[in-house]
């Protein structure tokens, strides 16, 4: 019974975040016809109203993210053409970084160091994962294929502790820069303000909620290289 216990608070720390933070967007993404625009809409708004004109507003598949290099706010299909709190809210933590990017914030530019730091070590861990088998097949020895496929776990660890550090980042822009935006500009009303708070807080768990989940499937290679 104890072991059970166990594994069940394990698998509501490691999953728990990432079924809240779906369930606080999905909550909020009805369609409210008393918002003038889009989330896409609203992004173009607010980059403009910041003087980031330069600063592009595109749809994409990969997630919402802002990325520093093609100076691109990408909102994914729902949030980009939608008119809900979420696919507002959102836009708007996306400005945030854009504008962290702007002002040159540091912690910002040390979350971006870290998350080309991440993409290598996955990369590194893929690339230690195909290679594990027939490092021991060429040097017929077990032990080198399960030290190459141990460097494996531990470089895929190192890519999902990264994303787990960048969490002030995230909370930067949630709540320095994105909630004062909705509040001083009267785009949402007083009613909406609780609800936007939270799916600023889960935008920003977004990262560590993936980072979490991936956890979990390193504890479960771990187990198997044990055994």
């Amino acid at each position: 019974m104890p072991l059970t216990l166990g594994i069940l608070a394990l698998l509501m720390l490691l999953f728990g975040p990432q079924l809240w933070v779906q369930w606080v967007l999905r909550r909020h993404a009805r369609p409210r016809d008393d918002f003038p625009g889009t989330g896409g809409q609203f992004a173009r708004h607010l980059l403009d109203r910041l003087d980031l004109g330069d600063v592009q507003v595109v749809t994409t598949e990969a997630g919402d993210h802002y990325d520093p290099r093609t100076r691109q706010v990408a909102l994914s299909p729902e949030h980009h053409n939608g008119r809900s709190l979420t696919a507002v809210v959102v836009a708007a933590h996306e400005v945030g970084h854009a504008l962290q990017h702007a002002q040159g914030d540091g912690w910002f530019r040390l979350r971006q160091r870290l998350v080309g730091l991440a993409q290598g070590a996955q990369m590194l861990g893929n690339l230690l994962f195909v290679a594990a088998p027939l490092i021991g097949l060429v040097t017929r020895t077990p032990v080198a294929g399960w030290l190459t496929l141990a460097g494996a776990l531990a470089a895929f660890g190192a890519s999902a502790l990264v994303h787990l550090v960048t969490l002030p980042v995230e909370l930067d822009a949630s709540f320095r820069r994105a909630l004062p935006l909705l509040e001083a500009g009267r785009y949402l009303p007083p009613p909406d303000r609780p609800a936007a708070r939270s799916i600023l807080r889960a935008a920003a768990l977004t990262y560590v909620a993936a980072s979490l989940a991936s956890l979990l499937n390193l504890w479960r290679w771990g187990r198997l290289l044990r055994h």
